[in-house]
Parts: C-alpha cells; structure tokens; sequence
C-alpha cells in the first residue's frame, strides 16, 4: 500500500512509525519530517516497530463504496467490512484499519484484544497490493 508503514519479517508483520528522540512522541502513518508535537523543540525521527497488539478502541462498518483511488470494480457486490480503531498502549496511539474478512461488528467489543496481521488491499494479474487489516486475538482464519 504505501511504502514504509510496515515490514514482513516471515511471520513477524509490523506497522512501522517514527518516534521523536526529543519528547519520545510516536507517530503513525510516520513522520519523517519534523515532530508533530507542538509542545516539541523537535528532535530526530527514528523508525519503529510498533506493538503488534492492542485493544479496540472504537469500530463501525463501512456501509457504502469507497470512492476513488480505492480500486474496486462495480461490477462487483460490494461486502461491508468493519473498520476498527486500535490503541496501542506501548505507544498511546490509535490505529485505524479494517477487520480481517469475515469479522463484522457483531464480532467486535470496545477493549478486546487485537492483532496486526498482512491483509490484501488488491490484487490483479500482476501486482498484490498488501495492507494491515485487525485480528481478534486468537483466531487463526
């Protein structure tokens, strides 16, 4: 998807942000420029790993098509994923991304434990293009 956000590591998958050596803030999508925290004089960006697990923050379901650049083909029904909002506690962020196909909502509760896992975004003839999407811990599907 975007180049940088994460690292495959055989069956070591991470998101991957930057965290300020000034005042240790920790950012994703990443910063390479400047730190974000406006309480900051700023300080090297160095890249991490983040925490491969955290606790739902918030869900809901996407009930609609995304509209482009999202790829999709109209053709096509159009299956609702949940869209799930992570805390990692390690870092004290939130992170945003979708369910593995087949959790819905119904599956989701505000503080159950979840995993980053490698997630397909699209993929045609030639080119897969990989994401991270969220897993309930313990489930291996």
């Amino acid at each position: 998807m975007v180049s940088g956000w994460f690292a495959r590591d055989g069956n070591d998958f991470r998101l991957l942000g930057t965290r300020c050596s000034a005042c240790a803030s920790v950012f994703f999508p990443r910063e390479d420029a400047h730190c974000r925290n406006p309480g900051c004089p700023g300080g090297e960006l160095v890249e991490v790993a983040l925490s491969r697990r955290g606790r739902v923050w918030s869900y809901t379901d996407s009930r609609y098509r995304p509209p482009s650049p999202y790829v999709t083909d109209p053709e096509l029904s159009w299956e609702p994923r949940a869209l799930i909002a992570v805390e990692l506690a390690a870092e004290r962020i939130v992170v945003l991304g979708q369910s593995v196909p087949g959790v819905t909502v119904a599956d989701l509760t505000v503080g159950m434990e979840m995993e980053v896992v490698p997630g397909v975004l699209h993929e045609d003839a030639e080119t897969t293009w990989t994401t991270w999407h969220w897993r309930p811990t313990g489930v291996t599907a």
